[in-house]
């Protein structure tokens, strides 16, 4: 479905333009107060739906966002780099890219060197997992393959079963659908495109095996990739762009419910703000302390964010460690000791397969994935599997997957006085049980089709890569960090809205869900909260 672009998103879009224009890190109101009535931390899914709706009740927000405004063309005239060829605007404040493939053939030719920058990708590292997450106005949207999948109804209500599935499914996720602009390839040109022929062939195996396939809608403009296929619109996602941005198609969160939110007049976004610590004052009101970073990333300014009522959107990690740190530090000694539990990969497995010589993947592909391997309902072995791209502008007979299986293991954060940073109990026995279910697929695959799987993408000759994840899901999980509507408990007055609240596992990707929670908690808190 194609989102309506009301007076609202153009002069959201207007303002996110004026800032990039003139180089500013507030976007929106130039007189916003330090201590305003809401405050929202982060501009990804939770934090983008927070924003919008306090906007329209006509509250008064202001919210931070530790990455920078992606908006402003860079001297080859475009806001992001490709995937192919990464400058200092892919990565957070790195010296090198760290893709999720290390090698090609064994080669090292997949990362390159850069220089530090505020880039809209980061890999966040621990003991045994690193994360990926996004960094700039709008988050994780950045930077993602646009999968905009609804779990399915059975999975959805065992993990949260204090959830109304009638009213989620009625309500909630067609809302957030509509919002986020989600809609299908046309499945005539899927069938006949040069860029899905690789989609294709990976059907082709699965079906050999007597495994289903199935469309899968993204926020990708599919009628924008039809006019870059015909030469008539610039190239984004048939130009290799995607982990470090999308230049062109892409329906981001800056240009919908970010863009909505700032039309409203009500909102205004600090970029370059890294919240750091957060207390409860004597009156009952809450202080929020960011550092403002410049480009170099140095600490330029230390601020105070007081607001009556705080909506936490920085992510599994941020809001985490925000609140288990002001937990073990005394800033917030009430909440529940629930926070830092429940964290998962929802189950992240990637690996890639060998073809034929005759099956081939094509030279030309398309940079958002659209058709993912079904074996949800299988009782034994429920796997979900995106049939993923690897564009690299020449045949390499490669099928490449993003597995998501139904792993129960779960991990805890810690707070780690030393450092005052949180630290992850999370261990390759629990990636283990995520990469044997993925590979019972893949034998299949394989063996219907004798093929074997590749050894030179992942590094150490691995078949399945389950040390890092793109879907950080828990630490604040909804019904027992917060109650069944996101309220913190132990905190009056703040409110998690992100994907800490699902309990490490929605057996799919997970922004669709992620929104929708956000959508279901902002009409309880408004109509309840605020009429108070």
């Amino acid at each position: 479905m194609t989102p309506k672009l009301t007076r609202r998103h153009l002069l959201g879009l207007g303002a996110l333009q004026t800032a990039a224009a003139l180089g500013l890190t507030r976007i929106g109101r130039a007189n916003a107060p330090e201590h305003g009535t809401a405050l929202v931390v982060g501009t990804g899914y939770g934090g983008a739906v927070a924003a919008l709706r306090l906007g329209e009740a006509g509250i008064r927000t202001t919210v931070l966002e530790m990455g920078a405004l992606w908006n402003r063309s860079g001297p080859d005239g475009r806001v992001f780099c490709s995937t192919a060829a990464p400058d200092h605007r892919s990565m957070w404040f790195r010296t090198r890219t760290e893709a999720p493939l290390a090698t090609f053939l064994w080669l090292d030719v997949v990362n390159k060197n850069i220089s530090p920058y505020p880039g809209v990708l980061d890999r966040v590292r621990f003991a045994d997992m690193s994360v990926f997450v996004g960094r700039g106005v709008g988050g994780g949207s950045l930077v993602n393959g646009g999968m905009a999948v609804t779990p399915q109804r059975a999975y959805f209500s065992e993990m949260l079963p204090h959830v109304d599935a009638d009213e989620m499914y009625r309500t909630y996720f067609p809302r957030a659908n509509a919002m986020l602009g989600v809609n299908s390839i046309d499945p005539a040109w899927f069938e006949t495109t040069e860029w899905y022929r690789f989609s294709r062939v990976s059907r082709k195996h699965a079906a050999r095996a007597g495994l289903r396939t199935t469309f899968v809608p993204n926020v990708y403009d599919f009628g924008y990739m039809q006019r870059e296929a015909a030469g008539t619109a610039v190239r984004s996602a048939l130009g290799g762009e995607v982990i470090y941005g999308n230049n062109h198609g892409k329906r981001s969160l800056d240009r919908t419910y970010l863009a909505a939110a700032l039309g409203t007049g009500n909102v205004t976004i600090e970029t370059l703000h890294r919240a750091r610590a957060v207390r409860r004052e004597r009156d009952g009101t809450y202080v929020v302390t960011a550092d403002r970073i410049d480009l170099a990333g140095k600490v330029v300014e230390t601020r105070e964010f007081g607001c009556e009522r705080l909506f936490l959107g920085a992510g599994s990690l941020g809001t985490t460690e925000l609140l288990l740190r002001a937990r073990e530090t005394g800033a917030l000694p009430g909440l529940s000791d629930e926070v830092g539990r429940g964290w998962g990969p929802n189950g992240n497995v990637m690996t890639g397969r060998a073809n034929h010589l005759w099956d081939t993947v094509g030279a030309n592909q398309s940079t958002m994935p659209v058709m993912g391997i079904d074996d949800r309902d299988n009782p034994d072995n429920p796997v979900f599997a995106e049939i993923a791209p690897l564009p690299t502008g020449l045949e390499h007979w490669v099928s490449l997957y993003l597995a998501i299986t139904r792993n129960p293991e779960r991990g805890t954060f810690r707070y780690d006085p030393a450092t005052d940073g949180v630290r992850l109990d999370w261990n390759r026995a629990q990636s283990q049980v995520s990469a044997a279910s993925a590979k019972r697929l893949f034998d299949r695959i394989n063996a219907r089709n004798a093929t074997i799987y590749r050894y030179d993408l992942f590094g150490g000759n691995r078949t399945f890569a389950d040390d890092f994840t793109y879907h950080p899901l828990g630490g604040c999980v909804l019904g027992r960090a917060t109650d069944d509507y996101g309220r913190v408990r132990g905190a009056p007055g703040v409110y998690v809205t992100d994907g800490s609240l699902v309990p490490g596992s929605i057996g799919v990707n997970p922004f669709v869900t992620i929104t929708a929670l956000a959508e279901r908690t902002m009409s309880r808190v408004i109509a309840e909260d605020y009429a108070r």
